[in-house]
């Protein structure tokens, strides 16, 4: 007796239709064009898990750019001071400090520059 494969492609099919779902046009309907359009997706999405820490550090420093500067100082002066003084909060510590409570922020900068 033959061995007929039509159940597993069709569980294979549907995997990767399920994966396309909010694509467009054929890219929705057409395995072939679903399945290229899940690798990319895929692959975008690994490299861009990496990018995402890379992409918060920047606001984080950003953000507390701009609190310091508001307190008088500068981020490459307040981190340096920060690392003499023995301050180890981190910079997404730092940055939500800075927007959530500008008091706090404002004494760990008195304390670091000072």
């Amino acid at each position: 007796m033959r061995i007929k494969r039509g159940v597993t492609t069709s569980r294979r099919h549907k995997k990767i239709l399920k994966a396309a779902k909010g694509m467009d046009h054929s890219r929705r309907r057409s395995f072939r064009l679903a399945k290229q359009g899940v690798i990319r997706a895929l692959q975008y999405a690994y490299r861009d898990r990496r990018n995402k820490k890379r992409d918060l550090r920047e606001v984080w420093i950003t953000r507390i750019n701009a609190a310091a500067r508001e307190n008088g100082t500068t981020y490459s002066a307040l981190m340096a001071a920060m690392k003499t003084k023995g301050i180890q909060l981190n910079r997404k510590i730092l940055a939500d400090l800075a927007a959530r409570e500008p008091e706090a922020f404002a004494a760990v900068v008195k304390t670091a520059v000072s």
